[in-house]
């Protein structure tokens, strides 16, 4: 198993290397650009020679994507050009934000997919497990974009009971995570349910299910000893990933609530043409995915015996 966990710890190091050079070409390969970008479209041409001359950029490029990558490696990102301050402070508050928003989030999604995943898995084909699986894809099927406006139709201005954004400018209000955690749950337990309900349902199938239950072992006990363990492995690997969903893919709920997450902030740095901001907040998004993925294929391994003593 340390072979493995060294082996995939070389594969992140080796695809955030490359994402970093693709990102540093795709940002910085065309020093006027960035020049332009820093010191604003109307900008003399002497001042942008100067500041490129000031800032390195008439080295080789080799030797600037070493000096960047030394900066990146240390969390120094360069100035934001949009709040003019560093990125690291920025990118940071931000993101802490969102994981905030991600962990409450997570924390409705796995015990309400797990538990009404396992309970139709554990009565295919039934009422309950009809039920269940078209709510599920009914939720599914509805994105953010949709849900959030109907949403806040409902409790903010026919109800009353919820505020409208959760920008937070009287500092934390827990009031206002309601509605973006609301949206994200409705819209991502319904993939989690599903994917647990069909793993539930081929563990039933499976002989020593079977087997178990012939032999007159209680029911309660096959689920809880035989049955359910084998089913979270599935799950348990979806689950991981979709935290990588709620960082980098709650750009539309934090933007309809102006809540000022990592997914905000990307829309405005791309908006805003924030060169070291957009690269920094790429890279760290590009990393949990890395990470998560990882965290999933080890965890995976953990759970599944017949891979960890293979």
């Amino acid at each position: 198993m340390l072979t493995f966990i060294v082996r995939r710890a070389a594969t992140m190091a080796l695809t955030m290397l490359v994402v970093s050079i693709l990102v540093f070409l795709a940002m910085e390969y065309n020093i006027e650009n960035v020049a332009q970008k820093v010191l604003g479209p109307y900008s003399l041409d002497e001042s942008r020679e100067i500041w490129l001359e000031d800032n390195g950029y008439n080295r080789p490029l080799a030797v600037r994507y070493g000096s960047w990558l030394g900066g990146v490696l240390t969390g120094d990102f360069g100035a934001s050009i949009r709040y003019h301050s560093d990125v690291s402070d920025v990118l940071w508050r931000r993101f802490n934000r969102t994981v905030i928003l991600g962990l409450l989030t997570m924390a409705f999604v796995i015990p309400i997919s797990l538990a009404l995943g396992v309970l139709a898995g554990m009565r295919e084909s039934s009422r309950l497990d009809r039920v269940i699986s078209v709510t599920s894809i009914v939720t599914t099927s509805i994105p953010e974009f949709a849900s959030a406006p109907i949403l806040a139709a409902f409790f903010v201005f026919l109800l009353g009971w919820l505020p409208a954004t959760s920008a937070m400018f009287s500092g934390f209000d827990p009031m206002q995570l309601i509605l973006p955690v609301m949206v994200l749950v409705i819209y991502d337990f319904g993939y989690v349910t599903r994917m647990t309900r069909a793993s539930m349902a081929e563990v039933m199938t499976t002989n020593y299910v079977r087997t178990a239950v012939l032999k007159g072992v209680p029911y309660k006990k096959v689920i809880m000893s035989h049955a359910l363990r084998n089913a979270l492995i599935t799950p348990f690997t979806v689950i991981m990933l979709q935290f990588n969903w709620l960082l980098s893919g709650v750009i539309v709920v934090e933007s309809f609530f102006a809540y000022k997450g990592l997914g905000l902030l990307l829309l405005e740095a791309a908006l805003f043409q924030d060169v070291f901001l957009l690269e920094a907040a790429t890279l760290l998004v590009v990393f949990v995915a890395v990470l998560t993925h990882a965290l999933s294929d080890v965890g995976y391994m953990y759970l599944n015996p017949r891979i960890r003593f293979s």
